[in-house]
């Protein structure tokens, strides 16, 4: 493997992003805005497409690699998002989530989390609870003002485009993951 890899985020981006010192334990993203570019197609029969970036996928599989739990709150119940929740193998999901922060305060509880050992990710005023109390929040780049404003970082790719992927490789950066995850793909599966 090369020395290094080509990610490079600042450091005291990467201390906050740690919490307590061994990385965050889940991270919550929202769906539209975030995982979507917040643009919701309905088509003549009313069925609802979105469309979602592979790069956003992969980046929450490897969270779960890497020992970090990813966790969706929408406020949505649509079949396109529990079909992509599905295909990612995500276990903890929330759908049409009117109180996102009583959503989160469950879902925390019943994995024995608190907000410290928690990243959220965020575009909107629905979001800002949990933006607010998580040990790091991060926004897309075309998140709502109040949303990037509380926002530890704002991602230099919008929602939909690999926002999400990000937030996921400065995370696993941050918890000492990442060039694991690296090496093990710049391995062949046979080994070689």
């Amino acid at each position: 493997m090369p020395p290094g890899f080509a990610l490079n985020f600042p450091p005291e981006l990467l201390l906050r992003a740690m919490g307590s010192g061994l990385g965050m334990k889940a991270a919550i993203f929202d769906v539209d805005g975030v995982l979507t570019d917040g643009r919701i197609y309905i088509g003549e029969q009313g069925e609802t497409v979105k469309a979602f970036s592979t790069l956003d996928g992969h980046g929450l599989k490897l969270l779960q690699q890497g020992g970090i739990e990813p966790v969706v709150i929408t406020g949505r119940n649509s079949p396109a998002v529990r079909r992509r929740v599905a295909d990612l193998g995500l276990v903890h999901a929330v759908y049409g989530a009117s109180d996102k922060l009583a959503a989160a305060t469950a879902l925390l509880a019943a994995l024995g989390l608190d907000w410290p050992e928690v990243a959220a990710m965020g575009d909107d005023w629905p979001d800002l609870p949990l933006l607010a109390r998580a040990g790091f929040a991060c926004a897309p780049a075309n998140a709502h003002a109040e949303a990037k404003a509380l926002a530890h970082h704002v991602t230099t790719a919008s929602g939909g485009h690999g926002a999400a992927r990000e937030c996921c490789d400065l995370l696993l950066v941050a918890a000492g993951r990442y060039a694991a995850l690296l090496q093990g793909h710049l391995q062949t599966l046979d080994g070689a």
